[in-house]
């Protein structure tokens, strides 16, 4: 993959990038009464294979804890590209790239494996904030080592 399409079809380059995959299989439970896939499950694998990227990378929610800081969604943007179904396999790609310095962008694709259908972008601009306040903070040295490869 050398280019990631944004959900305005602008693409950014993953070359040099930590790209991280997670495959999904549509489930019974994931189809909604039209018979496809529920779109709010879409949010929730994003949200998946973001808690799994960051694990594989060394952080997890006791690491957050730990310094009281956590990313947080400030804005989501979904673009819900083809329908799937029952036994399809996907995979859900998701990378990070910097936006100053209390903010990340994670970006997301998920791709149908049958017939390699790009089926949803997404994008997340993410804020750091304090846990005990809520309030934005700068990001910390570990999350920009981590995250950003700094």
């Amino acid at each position: 993959m050398d280019d990631f399409l944004d959900y305005k079809n602008k693409a950014t380059k993953t070359e040099g990038r930590a790209l991280f995959c997670l495959d999904v299989e549509v489930l019974d439970s994931d189809i909604d009464g039209l018979g496809h896939t529920n779109n709010a499950r879409y949010v929730n694998w994003c949200e998946q294979a973001a808690w799994s990227h960051s694990r594989s990378l060394g952080l997890t929610l006791d690491d957050f804890k730990s310094i009281d800081r956590a990313m947080a969604v400030s804005r989501a943007v979904y673009d819900y590209c083809a329908p799937t179904f029952v036994g399809q396999m996907l995979r859900i790609t998701t990378f990070l790239e910097g936006s100053g310095s209390a903010q990340m962008n994670r970006h997301f694709e998920i791709v149908r494996l049958g017939d390699d259908a790009t089926v949803l972008k997404a994008d997340w601009k993410l804020s750091c904030i304090s846990l005990s306040t809520g309030k934005l903070k700068r990001l910390p040295e570990k999350f920009i080592q981590v995250y950003l490869g700094a």
